[in-house]
């Protein structure tokens, strides 16, 4: 794949004149402004042309980054070394953002391209108009060879790439070889969410291996189910498993996009009872798309744009309310429903309608009611129920048990596709899934689960490290954690200070990082994090390093209703007394006036588990565990509420800090 607008080796490129290069990136350009940017690029060529003829190798102009969306503007390929060069035509500052981005740059190379793993990356900002700065003798890699972002004007360039050329010894890299090295990304889901909603392919924005492969199967079975049940006029309900973070989400975001054709009038729709997800996937699709209409010299209202997004992205529970008491037919034939098992019961959801909406005599759990509303298309219509294991953390959420009910109780006619994986303990079905057995038009489908966790990058076993933790089975969680330790770091300690500094410390770039607690946490206000406090997630996920909302403030904490279906690069985890390991069991327990009270109710103790399960699950790359010390002078916060629990962590090796 050819992933620059133009590449050459660097003897062809200074053998070409100016005006020739910037027509062989013109002709795969896709910038609106040609006359402004090719007004830059000639000005990158002279300065480039200044220093090069000293080098041999390639050089690479609007080098492709699909799943951040953007290009390079110069990767240059020299002896050992891979440079990353953002020119800042006319700068006279280096702007946190410009030294962020070619980070990020930089590290998505680093992280994603197989071939660039174990090479010196090294970023450059290039403020052409800037004083003359020169203070890399003390820059020193990374472990993993990534050189901290170096900053330097257009007349020094040349100095700063010969002193770090001369310094960073080693092979000289094989281009043909790099050339041909796999991009395998992992997105974030908001990531995927703006590639998707801007026509990218799946593909081009997720890695190549097994757990990828994988996903494209899910998301073909799917798109067949859908096809077929058109074509033969079927209504049909497909429910996908999958391990946390295997991209369940993703494959819904990718077939809502796939299945929208307004000329044939086919429209589909994502549903979400994930309010903080919902709201800030859909913020984030409409700022994008307002800066790139912004960066196009078009005029929009970002009121139009949120509009068109929220057709695309719904709350579930706006989507079902439209429909009560209104006979009317939607106006979408696939619907998709993220976290499905997360849907009411009865009894939650006739509560509801009584107290909000006074709906008297409301007879309908919330899958039954969801499935009518489609079940009024005369023709067909597809339910995709996706669904997570152990994910259940509220009163009321039914679990994938009620769908079954609803389906085996009015819609006998409606096809059924289940993935076998949907009878494993975590989904809670064994006994309801009995009651289809009997039904011809139900099928078992492979393809419909997701067995390969794709959130964290560094590696795929965390969710099975964290059940093995949750689960007590702590040999195997040490023979887990083994294997893991190296690529994802796991890290505890008593002291909040130092856990923050680790944070700091471990991200680069844009690399996202925050606190993150269960709501039940009510006694670690001592650690200045107060549970019960008001956050906005819009702020916390989206917002620069800047604004004092963001995660990165490390102030304002996230809760597993906040942050379920979403993920941060690295995580730290405040453990309370409200869920302690004792002898072998975990104890729950909730905090009331002044005083811990035990949970007995099972429903409300796997909440609880299923809590630290979301929380301990989020970071794609690595995590810190604070368990405070407790207080002997404080009868809320023994230091016997805590001790157990971390002793417990450190013996499956986490290191202490």
């Amino acid at each position: 794949m050819n992933r620059a607008f133009y590449s050459d080796t660097i003897t062809k490129f200074l053998s070409l004149s100016n005006e020739e290069i910037i027509g062989k990136i013109s002709l795969s350009s896709e910038f609106s402004d040609e006359q402004l940017q090719k007004a830059a690029w000639l000005e990158e060529i002279k300065i480039l042309k200044s220093f090069l003829p000293n080098y041999e190798g390639k050089i690479y102009f609007e080098y492709s980054i699909p799943r951040i969306g953007q290009r390079i503007d110069v990767l240059l390929i020299i002896k050992s070394v891979i440079f990353v060069l953002e020119f800042k035509i006319g700068e006279k500052k280096y702007l946190t953002y410009a030294i962020d981005q070619a980070t990020d740059y930089a590290l998505d190379l680093k992280n994603f391209h197989e071939t660039s793993h174990d090479k010196f990356i090294v970023p450059i900002i290039i403020a052409t108009e800037a004083k003359d700065t020169l203070s890399i003798i003390e820059i020193k890699p990374h472990d993993d060879k990534l050189v901290p972002t170096l900053k330097t004007n257009a007349r020094m360039l040349g100095e700063v790439l010969h002193k770090l050329i001369e310094s960073l010894d080693g092979e000289n890299i094989e281009i043909d070889q790099w050339e041909a090295g796999r991009y395998k990304p992992t997105p974030t889901i908001i990531e995927a969410a703006l590639a998707l909603y801007n026509n990218h392919s799946v593909k081009d924005i997720i890695r190549t291996d097994a757990g990828a492969i994988n996903l494209n199967l899910t998301s073909d079975a799917i798109s067949e189910i859908i096809r077929y049940s058109k074509v033969n006029l079927r209504k049909s309900i497909c429910f996908v498993t999958g391990v946390p973070g295997a991209g369940k989400t993703l494959v819904g975001l990718n077939i809502a996009t796939k299945h929208i054709d307004k000329t044939n009038e086919l429209y589909s729709v994502f549903l979400s009872g994930n309010g903080p997800l919902v709201a800030i996937l859909r913020e984030a699709l409409t700022q994008d798309k307002v800066n790139r209409e912004k960066l196009a010299g078009n005029k929009i209202k970002k009121g139009k744009v949120f509009s068109e997004v929220k057709m695309f992205i719904q709350n579930v529970h706006n989507f079902r309310d439209e429909y009560v008491g209104d006979s009317g037919t939607p106006l979408e034939h696939v619907a998709l429903f993220d976290e499905a098992q997360r849907a009411w019961n009865l009894k939650q959801t006739s509560n509801f309608m009584k107290r909000k909406k006074n709906i008297a005599n409301f007879n309908f759990s919330e899958p039954e009611f969801l499935i009518s509303c489609l079940d009024r298309h005369k023709d067909w219509a597809v339910i995709v129920c996706l669904v997570g294991g152990g994910q259940e953390i509220n009163t009321g959420e039914a679990g994938i048990s009620e769908w079954i009910y609803a389906l085996d109780k009015k819609f006998s006619d409606w096809d059924i596709y289940i993935s076998p994986r949907l009878s494993d303990s975590e989904y809670n079905t064994e006994d309801t899934l009995e009651k289809l057995k009997l039904r011809k038009n139900v099928k078992y489908k492979e393809e419909l689960h997701l067995a390969v966790s794709l959130r964290s990058f560094r590696a795929e076993h965390v969710s099975l490290l964290v059940k093995q933790i949750l689960d007590i089975n702590i040999e195997e969680a040490k023979e887990t954690y083994e294997e893991i330790k190296e690529k994802y770091p796991i890290v505890i300690t008593r002291d909040i200070k130092k856990a923050k500094q680790w944070l700091k410390r471990r991200a680069r770039g844009t690399e996202r990082y925050g606190i993150v607690v269960s709501s039940q946490a009510e006694r670690l206000k001592p650690q200045s994090i107060f549970v019960k406090s008001p956050m906005n997630p819009i702020h916390w996920f989206l917002n620069g390093k800047d604004d004092t909302r963001s995660s990165f403030y490390l102030e304002d904490v996230a809760t597993e209703f906040h942050i379920q279906g979403l993920e941060l690069d690295w995580v730290c985890v405040t453990w309370d007394a409200d869920f302690r390991y004792t002898k072998n069991c975990w104890q729950h327990w909730s905090f009331r006036g002044n005083r811990w009270q035990k949970v007995k109710k099972p429903e409300r103790q796997n909440y609880l588990k299923n809590a630290y399960r979301v929380l301990l699950t989020r970071a794609r790359q690595g995590m810190v565990i604070v368990v405070p010390e407790g207080n002997g002078e404080d009868h809320t916060r023994l230091p016997v509420f805590y001790d157990s629990t971390f002793e417990y962590l450190t013996g499956i090796g986490f290191e202490e800090i």
